[in-house]
């Protein structure tokens, strides 16, 4: 036997390739591979070992199947062509569907006449529409309403193959196809699967919980195992071409029968009950605004709003030709609690949309994947550690990789794991090649630290020829960070889960004088972060902003004693980071930074004059003021006026600031505030 399967390398093409090399041994089975596909199709290979020398890759893309005079006569004697390939998603748009769907049948059926093979056809239940009645394999046109492009393009196919004249064929429609019965396996998201989620939720409510669930949402479900083995020995049946054969469970099953299911395996209470089935109609036949809401509220429980309209399944269908033909093979369909608990364990495992964030049971940052950026030395660095020490493993980024070298080595010899990546945040191509190198070695990231950061004290009287410095300063705080940000995101969202924490200044509570260049640029990040924080809420996107006070780092060495507050340790700085990555607070403060910000709300001339005399009273570096060298008088502009009287005790007085630790735990306790 000579085969030819599109779709080979898909989830039910793939198990149909393999399960013909086992009814089969001797036959060859040329797999239609897109050409960005073959990598996929060497590892089934070489996780497949009947594919062996029988399996060979057949270089093609549909719709545009164009191949070769010579590729055609090396297909020579094929005897069937099983057309698997189709986009088998509800919420895909019409044209990528009717693109692979219809006109990709199309030339499956070219290719199918051109070799003389008998071409099997892979539909689907969605055929049927809403016809609400008996839908026999004899079925196809009865008046039925397509309701979404997925089923009117399967319609569009299954009438390509049946309209074709001279075509041998037979046609396969399939119910919701999940998992394998004995694995539980299966590849992505979809048809009660959706709703898993829902459950999982759940599951955190005590067994005494009265549950009571309509019996609504009634679907036909069939595991891959059954659609695999059982269109297999249809293919080869004798005298069935121009059959049409329903690849379905006996009965449907409901939202009760799948929670029952699931129940044990997912830890749910029992159900106590049963609601009618009118209970569930305001959600699913709503219209106009009123669904508006029902799409924005499942699309935050992470079920698609197409669902909602196709939930019900109104046909029922017969089949009684596919049974008669499977009789005596002893293939038939499990029930389905027999199998839905190995369903769930493996979507728990490795489908669950939010298995990401589930934290380790050693530590939350035990097996973590971290980035930190400007690691090579003051907070990054010390974060780094700090990081390390809890169970993550490090990504450390900076522009100087030999001090990355000497971080990285200094954690593993502490038994800790990190990696370094020379990297320029201001360079797109920089960090767009950091990050997929990151994702490509070590398949994810958890959390980035935007840590990486340039600082200018400089007035502003004494900045009016250096735009330059304003524009240094936000390519690395502000657009530096954003860039990290924008690379990670489509991989956070395909993950549904990320968390970011930005190294901001508690200077942009106070607006501290001096600091034009610098300040602006972590309240623009601040600005940024909580903006779209707003629109990844869904997608379990979050961050945090840690506003900093000044910290002892090579960054403030220049004007370290022309600052008016004490500097903390960055091993204190790192705590904090290290709590931003555990407990994901909105923002994290100090005392004297709310202060800061409540006498700017609060008070704001008075604010306004005490920072005024801060700004007298701690006068620019020399090297600010253009001075060469520190005994030069040479000035670049003329120095501040001196205050009457001195500031110091006033500064010391809010250096001082401080409250006992119960009354910080409690300030904790007040939405919004974070210490």
């Amino acid at each position: 036997m000579r085969y030819v399967v599109t779709g080979g390398t898909g989830f039910i093409g793939s198990r149909v390739v393999s399960r013909l090399l086992d009814v089969h041994p001797d036959a060859q089975v040329w797999v239609l591979v897109r050409r960005q596909s073959l990598g996929r199709f060497e590892r089934l290979a070489s996780r497949n070992p009947q594919w062996g020398e029988q399996a060979r890759p057949l270089v093609g893309e549909l719709p545009d199947l164009q191949l070769t005079e010579e590729t055609l006569a090396e297909l020579d004697q094929i005897d069937h062509v099983v057309h698997c390939a189709a986009i088998y998603d509800i919420t895909a748009g019409d044209a990528e569907q009717r693109a692979v769907n219809v006109e990709g049948t199309r030339a499956v059926i070219a290719l199918a006449q051109r070799l003389g093979a008998t071409l099997h056809h892979v539909s689907s239940i969605a055929v049927a529409g809403d016809f609400a009645g008996e839908y026999t394999e004899a079925d196809f046109d009865v008046g039925q309403r397509l309701p979404t492009p997925y089923h009117q393009t399967k319609f569009e196919s299954e009438a390509l193959v049946r309209s074709t004249a001279g075509l041998r064929h037979r046609i396969y429609r399939p119910a919701v196809v999940v998992g394998d019965s004995r694995t539980g396996e299966m590849d992505k998201i979809d048809g009660p699967y959706y709703f898993f989620g829902l459950l999982a939720k759940l599951a955190v409510l005590p067994s005494f919980t009265p549950m009571m669930l309509p019996d609504t949402g009634r679907t036909n479900v069939v595991p891959v195992d059954y659609v695999v083995n059982a269109l297999v020995e249809l293919m080869h049946a004798e005298g069935r071409d121009g059959q049409t054969f329903h690849l379905t469970a006996p009965k449907t099953v409901g939202l009760r029968g799948i929670y029952r299911g699931v129940a044990a395996a997912a830890g749910l209470p029992p159900l106590r009950g049963s609601l009618p089935r009118s209970v569930a109609t305001p959600v699913l036949q709503v219209s106009g605004r009123a669904k508006v809401f029902r799409a924005m509220a499942a699309t935050q429980l992470g079920i698609p709003a197409e669902i909602f309209d196709v939930v019900e399944l109104a046909p029922t269908f017969v089949s009684d030709e596919t049974r008669k033909a499977l009789h005596g093979s002893g293939i038939v369909v499990p029930e389905f609690a027999e199998y839905a608990p190995k369903l769930w364990r493996y979507w728990a495992d490795h489908l669950d949309p939010d298995r990401a964030r589930r934290d380790d049971k050693d530590g939350p940052l035990v097996g973590r994947h971290v980035i930190i950026t400007g690691a090579s030395s003051g907070i990054g660095r010390a974060s780094a550690i700090a990081v390390a020490e809890r169970g993550a493993t490090v990504f450390a980024l900076a522009r100087s990789g030999e001090a990355l070298d000497e971080l990285v080595a200094e954690i593993r010899a502490n038994g800790g794991d990190a990696y370094a990546f020379t990297c320029d945040v201001t360079d797109s191509d920089s960090v767009d090649h950091t990050i997929k190198d990151i994702l490509g070695r070590f398949d994810h990231v958890d959390y980035l630290v935007n840590n990486a950061g340039r600082s200018i004290r400089r007035s502003v009287i004494n900045s009016t020829d250096r735009l330059h410095d304003y524009e240094r300063v936000m390519a690395v705080n502000y657009f530096g960070a954003v860039r990290m940000v924008l690379a990670l995101l489509p991989h956070w969202r395909e993950r549904r889960f990320g968390h970011v924490v930005n190294v901001s200044s508690a200077g942009a509570q106070a607006h501290n004088p001096k600091y034009s260049a610098y300040l602006p640029t972590k309240a623009a990040l601040d600005k940024f972060s909580e903006v779209v924080a707003t629109e990844t809420l869904s997608d379990h996107i979050t961050f945090t902003n840690i506003h900093m006070p000044l910290v002892r780092t090579p960054m403030i060495a220049p004007s370290q004693r022309l600052n008016p507050v004490r500097a903390i340790s960055p091993e204190h700085a790192a705590a904090m980071v290290v709590r931003g990555l555990v407990e994901k607070p909105t923002r994290i403060d100090t005392p004297i930074g709310t202060l800061a910000e409540a006498g700017n709300y609060f008070a704001p001339r008075t604010a306004r004059r005490i920072l005024h005399q801060l700004y007298l009273g701690y006068p620019d570096s020399p090297a600010a003021r253009g001075i060469s060298h520190p005994e030069s008088t040479e000035r670049r502009a003329p120095a501040p006026r001196r205050p009457k009287r001195p500031v110091r005790a006033a500064s010391k007085t809010l250096t001082r600031v401080g409250f006992p630790r119960p009354v910080k735990r409690l300030v904790r306790l007040v939405p919004g505030v974070y210490w």
